[in-house]
């Protein structure tokens, strides 16, 4: 559970930078930037392994861009479930999506030995 929680505080700051490097990205309080880094948790989860499966042909054609595409699409479904989380577009969410990815990857990488499983 405290990785999960790591992980999520993780992905609030990545959120936070987002927000501060990406215009068109807004978080209303610092609720809602937690709320937001838990449900994208959630969405990593449980939404994105079926959205790689599914597009996993367009992937294999670009190489493993698409998955930027994928990232930015649960990006957008967690401002979209959560008020006061608001993106304006597929550019704010793409550059959005690619500001949490690297702060999540350095977070990683300062974090080595931790482990991913529950």
């Amino acid at each position: 559970m405290k990785w999960f929680l790591l992980r999520a505080a993780l992905s609030a700051l990545g959120l936070w930078v987002a927000t501060h490097l990406v215009e068109g990205l807004r978080i209303n309080g610092p609720e809602t930037l937690v709320l937001a880094a838990l449900l994208l948790g959630v969405c990593n989860a449980l939404v994105r392994p079926i959205l790689i499966l599914l597009t996993l042909p367009a992937t294999l054609l670009s190489l493993g861009l698409f998955l930027l595409v994928i990232n930015a699409a649960v990006l957008a479904l967690v401002a979209w479930m959560l008020p006061g989380f608001t993106i304006d577009g597929f550019w704010s969410a793409l550059f959005g999506a690619l500001v949490v990815g690297l702060t999540g990857w350095i977070g990683s990488l300062v974090f080595k030995g931790t482990p991913r499983g529950p």
